[in-house]
């Protein structure tokens, strides 16, 4: 028997608030099929406004850090996504996989690992060559973070994602502790790479790592 190759449709969504980003995420994962073989993949490709938002083992923002947030001008969010505190704002590439992990791989370490693959290509083709993993969440370059990682999964369909800091306003990080890890900071593929690097470069970048790691095939929604 051979295997089908996967396909998954590339969802281009633009610069969006948060909200409009959950609810296009539940709009694509709960589809009605009977069967996981018809389920239709994509990945969504985004930038949100300025925003904070934390996973579900983040206990420790109160009320009064929710309002000290969102004085600076950007939005809060409870998820129920892995990892802790976070910022997503213009310059960060979002990048939200809604697929069937039967299509793929059924375990979610399968998945979380091949998305940390799929980063670490990213910035190596595009020249940050010491990009790595750690013992802490995310890709990283020596002690600063510059991709975090959050996802969730129920019955096998993925949702959340991670979000790699292209030409990102970094200062917006100094208002928490990026993923809870303290003494560790961040960067963005622009510092590292001492240039510019639009959202669009990186994402044309990703998504060729995406096809070739996750051994599938994409398509434009049109």
């Amino acid at each position: 028997m051979i295997k089908t190759v996967p396909i998954v449709t590339i969802v281009r969504a633009g610069r969006q608030k948060y909200a409009d980003g959950l609810k296009l995420q539940k709009e694509l994962s709960t589809q009605k099929t009977e069967d996981w073989t018809n389920f239709r993949n994509y990945l969504i490709l985004q930038q949100h406004e300025p925003v904070y938002t934390i996973g579900i083992r983040t206990k420790n923002y109160s009320d009064e850090d929710e309002q000290r947030l969102r004085k600076l001008g950007a939005e809060f969010y409870r998820t129920n996504r892995g990892g802790l505190i976070t910022f997503h704002g213009p310059g960060q590439l979002v990048a939200y996989p809604i697929i069937h992990l039967r299509q793929f791989q059924p375990k979610m370490r399968w998945y979380v690992s091949t998305l940390e693959n799929t980063i670490i290509a990213t910035c190596r083709k595009m020249g940050i060559t010491q990009a790595t993993t750690t013992l802490d969440t995310g890709i990283w370059v020596g002690n600063n973070k510059i991709c975090a990682i959050g996802v969730h999964g129920s019955r096998y369909v993925t949702t959340h994602g991670i979000g790699l800091n292209c030409c990102t306003d970094l200062s917006w990080f100094e208002h928490i502790v990026p993923c809870g890890i303290e003494g560790k900071g961040v960067t963005s593929l622009s510092r590292e790479l001492n240039r510019n690097v639009s959202v669009e470069e990186a994402a044309d970048v990703f998504l060729g790592c995406f096809r070739e790691h996750f051994k599938c095939q994409t398509e434009e929604d049109i």
